[in-house]
Formats: structure tokens, sequence, C-alpha cells
């Protein structure tokens, strides 16, 4: 037996950033090629990798962060993957193929690599306004901030949310549950202008508004007051108007978190630039993924598309080098109990498209779908969301609705007889059709999964 196979060193796979996109990324390599690499992983926060989108649960009280850990320690350990955790990276050398991260008490850790991962996520966007430096001003982004707010509320009582988009209302939402008087300031004339339309939007604003929430749509802030002892105690707009506010939350957006990239000279236009295999366009030994990678000029901010970068990335670390991503269409869902709410694809319709519309105001149900050339392009649901996965799966999967248009409208168990055989939904459903969009869970995998383990 030739025994230098065995004597042969592991490559050295290095990970900056432990989110979802990149332990996702390391959980289907894991599956692919276990043995292949050593392991190492650098994440800023102190925590293992933990579900970011159950952070509005958890401020809403509805979860608890233990809860919410998708890799606990444990997983590290027993993959064999070293985890450096509340150390930041702060220089990559291309050229020795070294990374530096420094912990919290200054001292420095060096970890070579023959392959390289940036994972390094988004950075909330705080707006440039005099005060956003004074206590109790928050984005909300991560386990940290989820804490703060936990704890402001039990302290205060003011809270003012900037922008009513998905994450600003299921912050606002998430504190009035606490128990604080909530008010979101919007800049736009609508709730989540981004993903629904005027119709919708309203309608959301009108709910909200009947849970307690408050709103100043098109309100412009100028600037945040802050008391003798630098905390926050006002925010005001430029009509010169003020209102009271113990805690300001900032959630205007996010932006890819390329420092680091820009500092190694990685190309960086809208995120760090990656191909179809995630490998960015500079230097082939260094992958990209998650919010952080531009792909085709578009950096996701949510999910379902990053887990299908991760996916298309292992298959390349496992050197089996077959997979190609070929971008994401997107759709959205607001995590804020009892409101059910869908957009997806051109929502808005435009030139060369047609709509269907229905509307129930005092139902609080309404529903768009827009057409072009016999495709269903975009749809947006508010108040009856249960086709809503069915609706996006005409839109990926691009198929002519000219036979089914005047049943379109009514949902999937109007189309030929599934209505009338005493089935439900779930069992008229095919093997492929998929349940879960963020992790691509398909029906044949569930329906598996209670056979094979209960």
């Amino acid at each position: 037996m030739d025994m230098r196979v065995n004597l042969k060193s592991k490559m050295k796979l290095v990970m900056v950033g432990n989110g979802m996109a990149g332990v996702r990324t390391l959980e289907e390599l894991l599956k692919l090629a276990p043995d292949l690499y050593d392991i190492t992983v650098f994440g800023a926060e102190p925590h293992p990798n933990y579900n970011r989108i159950l952070l509005s649960p958890v401020l809403a009280g509805e979860q608890t962060l233990d809860e919410i850990v998708l890799n606990d320690w444990a997983w590290y350990s027993d993959n064999g993957i070293t985890l450096h955790a509340g150390k930041t990276v702060t220089e990559v050398d291309r050229v020795k193929r070294v990374v530096r991260a420094t912990d919290a008490d200054g001292s420095v850790i060096e970890t070579p690599y023959d392959r390289l991962i940036l994972a390094t996520g988004s950075n909330p966007f705080m707006l440039p306004i005099p005060g956003k430096d004074l206590q109790g001003v928050l984005a909300y982004r991560d386990i940290a901030d989820t804490q703060a707010m936990i704890d402001a509320a039990t302290r205060y009582t003011h809270a003012v949310v900037i922008g009513g988009g998905l994450l600003g209302l299921e912050a606002a939402n998430g504190l009035m549950k606490r128990g604080m008087t909530v008010s979101v300031v919007h800049v736009a004339p609508w709730l989540m202008e981004r993903q629904l339309d005027d119709v919708a939007g309203k309608l959301l604003q009108a709910s909200l508004e009947q849970r307690g929430m408050k709103f100043l749509m098109g309100a412009q802030t100028l600037d945040l007051v802050g008391n003798e002892e630098g905390r926050v105690r006002a925010i005001r707009f430029k009509d010169g108007t003020e209102l009271p506010a113990d805690l300001v939350v900032m959630a205007v957006g996010i932006r890819p978190n390329t420092a680091l990239a820009e500092s190694m000279n990685l190309h960086v236009n809208k995120g760090i630039v990656v191909s179809d295999t995630l490998q960015t366009v500079t230097d082939p030994r260094i992958y990209a993924v998650g919010e952080c990678a531009a792909h085709r000029g578009i950096a996701y901010g949510l999910v379902a598309p990053l887990f299908e970068q991760g996916k298309v990335l292992a298959t390349h670390l496992a050197e089996f080098g077959i997979g190609r991503y070929a971008g994401s269409l997107t759709s959205t869902k607001l995590k804020v109990t009892g409101i059910d709410l869908f957009s997806a694809g051109n929502f808005t319709g435009g030139a060369n498209t047609e709509e269907i519309v229905m509307s129930d105001p005092s139902g609080g149900v309404y529903k768009k779908l827009v057409i072009q050339d016999d495709k269903l392009v975009g749809a947006c649901l508010y108040g009856d969301t249960v086709d809503g996965s069915w609706y996006f799966k005409l839109l990926r999967d691009g198929r002519s609705v000219a036979d089914i248009r005047d049943k379109l409208m009514f949902g999937e168990s109007n189309i030929g007889d599934v209505g009338h055989q005493g089935q439900s939904k779930a069992s008229a459903m095919a093997d492929t059709d998929e349940v879960c969009g963020c992790n691509g869970v398909t029906k044949g995998a569930i329906c598996k999964a209670i056979k094979d383990k209960g």
C-alpha cells in the first residue's frame, strides 16, 4: 500500500464570517467531501451560527435566543471545524495566503489558507444625521441589537423606528409587544414600497394601526435630540416638529460589508464581484457568498438566494466543478403574527403587462397578478396568501397561463378537479413541489422524512 496518500496533509479552507450563508455552504460541502479540508471559521460575533431571520420573533417574545441557534458549539467540534468566535479578521495577505484576526484583547491570530471564503454579510445603513451617535440609537441587525432593544423596553416608553420596510415593521411590532409606544417614520407614501403596491401597503398600515402602531408617512428626519446624559430624547423633522423618543431604531437598509475585500484589492462593485461559480473575479483561490457578494450586478439580502449560492459553491470546493448559480427570483413575507402578505416578481406591472386584481377592502383581502406574454410575472397578495407558493412556482417555471387564466385569481384548488375530490392542498401537490422556499425543501423530502424517521 502506498503510504504517501495517507501522509498528504489536507488543504486548508478558511471562512471569514459565521452567518447563515457561509455555514450553509460548509454544511453542503461536508455532505459532498467531508475529509477534503481542514476548516477554520472566523466570526466577529461571540455566538455560533444562528438564524438571523428569527430575531424578530425573539424581539416579540415568541422565541428565545437559544431556540434560534442553527449550529451549536458542538456542531463545529463534531465536524472538526476550528471556530474563532468573537474575533474580527483585520487583514488577508493574498501573497502569503494568510488570514489575520484580532481578539477583543488585541491579540492577533494567524491562519494560512489554500482556499478562502468571504462570507462577511452586510452592515446596516445609518442615516448620516446629527445625533446618530447618541445612546439609545440602534440598528437592527444582530443578537446584540436585539438584546439592547429588549433591555430598553424594560426601562423606557417611547420608541421610534425609522424605516417602514420589512425589518422596520418587524422591529416596531416586537417593541410594541414589549409594551412600548411605537411610531414608525417612513419617507415613502406607503409601507414596504419595495415589496407591496400602494393598495396592499395601505391595507397593511390600517391593520397595524388597529394594533396601536403609529405612522408618520412622508416624514423627513432632520436630526436626533439628546438629553444631558447623552441619550436620545426626541426625533426632529424638517418641518420643525418633534416626537419624543427614548429609543430610535434605524432600519433604512443594508450595505454589503466589503471593507476587508477592498483592503485585499479584490474587485468590488455593489458587493464583492463573483462569477457564476461564486469565485471572485480577482483571485481564483477566493470565493464570496451571501449578502457581501455581487452576482451579475445584484447583491441579495434574502436567505433563499444565499442558500442557493452556498449549494453551488460547495460543489466547486468539493472539486466537482458542476454547479452554476444563475441568479434568483425572490419572494417576500412579513414575520408579524396574524398578518399575511406575499409578493414576488414584477408586482408593480407597467408597459406591456396586464393586471388581474381582486380587492375586498372591508374584508382586508387584496390580490394582484401581473401577466406578460401569457406568463405570470408578478404577484402581490394581502390577507389571503394561501396560494403564494403556487404563484411563485408559476413565476419560476415561466409556463403559459393562457389555459387557466380565468381561474388564476381563485387559486390552485380551482384548477381542474382538484377542488372537487375532497383532497387537501397538500395531497394535490407533486413530490417535486417546494414547501419551504428558504431551504428549498420539497413535499417529497418531507414525506420521506416522515416515513424514514417518524
